[in-house]
């Protein structure tokens, strides 16, 4: 057989895609970063018809190129959270203004087999704009997010996903060190807002591409 990692995953994602449907998410399946980005611009957008969009910190976003055709577009108001030039105080507005966009992108820390979104923020703009405010939300899903369960899912994002983002963001708490999660109390502590997203409420409004390929953590 050619290719049996990625048709292992491409089994593994037609049984999520069926789970997440059932649950009210429209789904897409695509193959690379790429074709994700593809699928955005050529059937997404022109579907949902946004005037403004935004996003949330996610890896798997910039790696599919999405970032700079969003912010450079004219087709679209973006705001711009990512702008390393804006102060802090700036870019917490900003975020509070992304609430209320008609498509907010973002990725998710885990996927179960069951079709539920996990997630855990610091400060809550991302899972704030999941759970409720953007008219339409996409969510980009690579492969190594999915897990079994919810406790798997927890422990991906407490054991993982958090100590390697307090290390690409040269946080000041304990994992940066350790590697693990300390459960600490630092100022700089990512860890502090959960969701769980076991439905799309109102139906379609959470858009999830499937990406059969490793991006971002």
């Amino acid at each position: 057989m050619d290719k049996p990692i990625e048709t292992y995953w491409d089994l593994n994602l037609r049984d999520l895609k069926q789970q997440l449907t059932k649950n009210g998410f429209d789904v897409y399946m695509v193959d690379s970063a790429n074709a994700a980005k593809n699928v955005v611009m050529d059937e997404i957008l022109p579907e949902i018809q946004p005037k403004s969009v935004s996003w949330g910190g996610s890896m798997t976003l910039a790696a599919t190129g999405l970032y700079e055709l969003l912010r450079d577009s004219d087709e679209y108001e973006a705001l711009d959270t990512w702008d390393k030039t804006l102060s802090n105080d700036e870019k917490t507005e900003l975020r509070r203004q992304a609430l209320l966009v008609d498509c907010f992108f973002c990725s998710t820390n885990a996927v179960t087999e069951e079709g539920h979104l996990v997630n855990l923020d610091m400060i809550g703009n991302r899972t704030g704009a999941i759970t409720f405010g953007p008219k339409n939300v996409v969510i980009l899903v690579s492969r190594n997010k999915l897990v079994p369960d919810l406790q798997r899912a927890m422990d991906r994002i407490k054991e993982y996903v958090a100590p390697v983002n307090t290390m690409r963001l040269d946080m000041k708490t304990p994992c940066v060190k350790t590697g693990y999660c300390m459960d600490c109390d630092s100022p700089q502590r990512i860890c502090n807002v959960w969701t769980i997203t076991e439905r799309s409420f109102p139906k379609g409004r959470i858009k999830v591409v499937l990406i059969n390929d490793d991006l971002g953590f």
